[in-house]
């Protein structure tokens, strides 16, 4: 038996990386499947390791979808293949990684209408004309019909602007129902509660568990909620929606706070520092290019850009 702690040879994370990118991209020949029932049979260590990356296949749903969206794609294929291995390697050697690289992974997304991998956002028109922005990490499901305009938001954040229709405009969450009252506004969600911002309009908020009369956030104003309470509503945090225009938003924020949300957008992981947590960051940093914001922090924080693998990186005080 292989002791605990001993280390992982590399080279049996890389093959192991490339047969799971193989049976996944698409549908397997039988010869890949023989390929790969020879190569498991090598040796215990060789079964050792491809049961670690059947467990991860089974834990997220096969593979996940940041990392298997790039390898269907085959316009982008040479790229998502590279991505797929370099990560399932990383996440079959550090299994603790998984949970922390994987976090803002929506499992909800399964059988979700719209979804988005980390570091994706998507734009579409809905049937009724309104229209729906996905940031990174998020997943919604579609229920329409003659009497209500229903939409269900799995996991994430998502920006709405109604459009004009007799029907009720309603956003299911985990933690409340929201009634729009002719508006725009983001809706963002976690496990613990859900965060609304109202750029027009106004918004109506009833906790899941709440019988009391419901909470109006007007334009202007953002409220906090969870299944039995809704915060009193304050004011607005600047650039509420700068996400869907590409843009990370920051006014004296602290890196901290900065570092975590930058993390939403970056498959593996992002630490910061303690020491380094209380700087402050003001700025608008475009998302598209999240190796380039780190590149300007180091250049403008007293700060240094530690980076283990692509997927392990910290952001460390100078």
């Amino acid at each position: 038996m292989r002791p605990a702690g001993t280390p992982v040879d590399p080279r049996l994370l890389d093959e192991a990386a490339q047969w799971l990118a193989r049976l996944h991209a698409g549908r397997p020949s039988a010869a890949d499947l023989r390929g790969c029932e020879a190569w498991r049979n090598q040796s215990p260590e060789h079964q050792r390791v491809w049961q670690s990356a059947e467990q991860l296949s089974r834990r997220f749903g096969a593979v996940p979808a940041a990392v298997g969206m790039p390898v269907l794609d085959r316009r982008r294929d040479a790229a998502g293949r590279r991505a797929l291995l370099r990560t399932v390697a990383l996440l079959l050697g550090v299994p603790s990684a998984a949970w922390i690289g994987y976090r803002t992974l929506p499992w909800q997304a399964i059988g979700a209408d719209v979804s988005t991998a980390t570091g994706e956002r998507r734009h579409l028109t809905l049937p009724d004309g309104s229209g729906l922005d996905l940031n990174t990490a998020s997943a919604v499901s579609l229920d329409f019909d003659d009497t209500q305009r229903l939409l269900r938001h799995r996991a994430g954040e998502i920006l709405i602007e109604t459009a004009p229709d007799p029907r009720p405009f309603l956003v299911q969450t985990a933690h409340a129902s929201l009634r729009a009252l002719g508006t725009r506004f983001v809706v963002r969600s976690d496990d613990a509660r859900g965060r609304l911002s109202v750029l027009e309009g106004a918004v109506e908020i009833r906790p899941a568990r709440d019988p009391g009369a419901p909470v109006i956030v007007p334009a202007g104003r953002q409220a906090f909620f969870s299944a039995t309470t809704v915060s009193a509503p304050r004011a607005l945090a600047a650039g509420a929606d700068a996400w869907a225009r590409g843009v990370l938003y920051a006014e004296e924020m602290r890196l901290a706070d900065f570092a975590a949300e930058l993390a939403r957008y970056r498959s593996g992981a992002l630490h910061c520092d303690p020491a380094a947590a209380e700087i402050r960051v003001s700025g608008a940093f475009q998302l598209d290019d999240t190796d380039r914001i780190l590149e300007l922090l180091a250049q403008t924080l007293p700060v240094r850009i530690e980076s283990r693998t692509r997927y392990w990186v910290t952001i460390a005080a100078r």
